[in-house]
C-alpha cells in the first residue's frame, strides 16, 4: 500500500504525525458494510439483515417487527384528546446501518427517508456460575424513533413531531457466547416513549440473531431456543412419547401374561394315538 508523501512546511511535527495517520488509517481500520437481504426471505413480514467486516459475517439478525404506537389525537369535536394506535411494520426496501466491536455491537434499520429507525444495542457479558465463568451475549438496549406527522399512520395528532422510545437497563436474549439466539414465538417488548410517556409496544417473531462469533459467513451457530419454544416443542413430542411408552407396556404385560400362563396351566394327559395301548391305561 502506497501512501502520498506531502510536505507542509507550515505544520508542526505533531500535525505531520496526525496526516500520516489520516493517510494511513483508512488501510487499517476493518471495513464494515451492511445488506438488507430480505427479499431472500419466503415471508413477506420477515426481513433479513447483515453486518459484515473485511468480508465476512459478523452480524446477522432474522425477525419480523411490528410496532404498536400509543398516541394522543384530536377528537371530532377538536377539543378532547383520545388515545390512538399506530401498527407499523419495517418494508422489505429499508435501510441497514450496524458496527461490530469486540464487546459491543450495533444494529439500525431506518426507512421512510429515516423518519423511522429502529436500533438495537448488543453486549458481551461475564457471570459467575458456581466455580466457573460463563461469557454470553444479550440486547442491553432497543430504540425506536417515529415521527407522528406521518398522516398516512398517525391521524390528527395532537402532539406531531418527532420521537423516540427506549428501553431501560434492557437484558433480553441471553445467549451463550458463540450461540445464535432463536424463538419462533412472538416477543413483547415495551418501551416507553417522550411523547406524553406513552407505551410503544415492539413485537417480534421469528427472531434467529447473533451478534458476536459467527464461524461462518451467512450461516448461524448452534443456536439456543428460548423457553417457550422449548415448552411448545415438549408439547408436540409429549403425546408421542407417552404413545409409545403405553404400547411398549402393554406388549410387556401381554408377554409376562403369556409366558405366566404357560408355566400355570396344569398337565394334560397325552391321549395314545394307537388304539393297541389303550389296554394299558
Amino acid at each position: 500500500m502506497e501512501t502520498s508523501k506531502r510536505h507542509h512546511p507550515h505544520l508542526s511535527p505533531a500535525l505531520h504525525l496526525l496526516a500520516f495517520i489520516l493517510n494511513v488509517l483508512p488501510g487499517v481500520c476493518a471495513e464494515q458494510e451492511t445488506e438488507n437481504l430480505s427479499g431472500l426471505s419466503t415471508d413477506p413480514y420477515k426481513d433479513i439483515f447483515v453486518v459484515r467486516e473485511n468480508g465476512t459475517t459478523c452480524l446477522m439478525a432474522e425477525f419480523a417487527a411490528k410496532f404498536n404506537i400509543a398516541y394522543d389525537a384530536r377528537a371530532s369535536n377538536y377539543v378532547d384528546l383520545i388515545t390512538e394506535q399506530a401498527d407499523i411494520s419495517i418494508p422489505r426496501g429499508a435501510g441497514v446501518r450496524g458496527k461490530c466491536g469486540n464487546n459491543e455491537s450495533e444494529l439500525q434499520i431506518s426507512w421512510l427517508d429515516d423518519i423511522y429507525s429502529f436500533k438495537l444495542f448488543f453486549v458481551k457479558e461475564i457471570r459467575n456460575v458456581s466455580t466457573r465463568q460463563d461469557s454470553y451475549w444479550k440486547i442491553s438496549k432497543m430504540q425506536f424513533v417515529y415521527d407522528s406527522s406521518d398522516t398516512a399512520h398517525f391521524k390528527d395528532a395532537a402532539n406531531a413531531g418527532k420521537h423516540t422510545a427506549s428501553s431501560r437497563r434492557l437484558s433480553l436474549f441471553v445467549t451463550p457466547l458463540g450461540k445464535s439466539y432463536k424463538c419462533e414465538a412472538q416477543e413483547t417488548i415495551s418501551v416507553i416513549s417522550s411523547d406524553q410517556q406513552k407505551v410503544v409496544a415492539i413485537l417480534l417473531s421469528q427472531i434467529h440473531i447473533q451478534p458476536f462469533g459467527l464461524k461462518r459467513d451467512f450461516i448461524f451457530s448452534e443456536a439456543s431456543k428460548c423457553v417457550v419454544d422449548q415448552q411448545e416443542q415438549l408439547e408436540e413430542t409429549l403425546p408421542l412419547i407417552l404413545g409409545l411408552t403405553l404400547g411398549l407396556l402393554i406388549v410387556v404385560i401381554l408377554s409376562v401374561y403369556h409366558i405366566h400362563h404357560k408355566l400355570t396351566a396344569p398337565s394334560q394327559v397325552q391321549i395314545p394315538r394307537d388304539r393297541s395301548e389303550y389296554k394299558h391305561m
